[in-house]
């Protein structure tokens, strides 16, 4: 697939009508497919002018605080590039109007990418930003990323691997994990207990037939009391059950403090101390905190990971032809970052 030069290879787009889904394809993304059109026009200009080879640096900065993610995308999207590029690594920290990125070549070879470049960086960070404010509240506990299910498929292994850039130590999406050289992380859902009517009769099976390094962590809100489902199923698995996971809904108040206290509780009495209290649902760190408390061990954090308002990213030209320039109310020439290594 070409990359697009001018007006005309826009026009010349075809969409299969049987194409199905909406989302931008690697090869469409590298072609500068989902660009602002306004950077393809610019380049028609440039070119007209006979200027576009001109040799800029760019620098893109965030406007608040944040964790760096997305730099191996922009080094991916530049790789055949006759750039230079300069990045903060991926799980650093930033401050707003830090330099997190730098590509310094002719404005050609990569002017039409500064929106795929921004775009990669404001989600990603914002994803591995929020995750970082979970592991922070978790402590060592684990804490997972369930968070796929919000975000089109498209985009979920992107999320989950920036949360676990982030600080999360595992993903429930399989190809995010996989990016990092991981096994996802998960036991059930609802949908396996309601099929079978029955909370214990799942664990047992479970037990029997998952392979011995798939965690025995089973959920106890589905039919009954979660305190009493919980030693239903410790009594059932005895040393094999590792944990219950508490997910309870929020049309029945949600996993509360008391609730994970009385669960922890119970155990102890019947001698099930070992056995770990997993949470999951609508958790934030504030929550997290909270729970801790009351006697959570491991979390599964979903929304407010994915749901984390992208970071804006800005990308400004600091310097053409070796000479300090910028727009009205920016700074001219570069601004260093000593956080900024070489990528490319």
């Amino acid at each position: 697939m070409k990359e697009l030069k001018n007006l005309n290879d826009v026009k010349d787009i075809k969409i299969d009508p049987e194409r199905p889904l909406f989302s931008a394809s690697h090869d469409e993304i590298i072609a500068g497919m989902t660009t602002d059109i306004y950077f393809i026009k610019t380049m028609e200009i440039l070119r007209h002018m006979n200027i576009s080879q001109k040799e800029v640096v760019a620098e893109i900065f965030p406007r608040k605080h944040g964790v760096m993610c997305g730099t191996e995308e922009v080094i991916n999207i530049l790789k055949n590039k006759n750039v230079e590029v300069y990045a903060v690594p991926e799980g650093e920290t930033f401050e707003p109007k830090d330099t997190v990125v730098r590509i310094k070549g002719p404005y050609e070879e990569f002017g039409i990418y500064e929106t795929a470049l921004l775009g990669v960086l404001a989600h990603s960070s914002a994803w591995a930003t929020a995750a970082r404010a979970c592991r922070e509240a978790a402590g060592e506990r684990l804490c997972i990323c369930f968070g796929a299910r919000h975000v089109h498929p498209a985009v979920a292994p992107v999320m989950e691997r920036a949360a676990i850039i982030g600080g999360a130590d595992n993903a429930s999406c399989i190809l995010a994990a996989k990016f990092l050289g991981r096994e996802p992380s998960g036991t059930i859902p609802h949908a396996a207990i309601i099929m079978a009517g029955d909370t214990v009769k799942i664990a047992k099976v479970y037990n029997e037939i998952m392979p011995p390094d798939s965690p025995r962590i089973i959920l106890v809100d589905t039919f009954k009391d979660e305190a009493e489902e919980t030693i239903n199923v410790a009594e059932a698995l005895g040393k094999d059950l590792q944990g219950v996971r508490l997910d309870t809904p929020g049309e029945r108040g949600g996993v509360t403090p008391d609730l994970v206290y009385e669960v922890r509780k119970r155990l102890d009495l019947k001698g099930y101390d070992y056995v770990k209290i997993f949470v999951s649902g609508g958790l934030t760190p504030e929550r997290i905190k909270v729970l801790i408390e009351a006697g959570a061990d491991a979390f599964g954090v979903g929304s407010y990971i994915s749901g984390a308002s992208p970071i804006d990213m800005t990308l400004d030209l600091k310097m053409v032809d070796g000479k300090p320039i910028a727009k009205r109310g920016r700074i001219p020439g570069m601004i260093d970052n000593p956080k900024l290594k070489r990528v490319k």
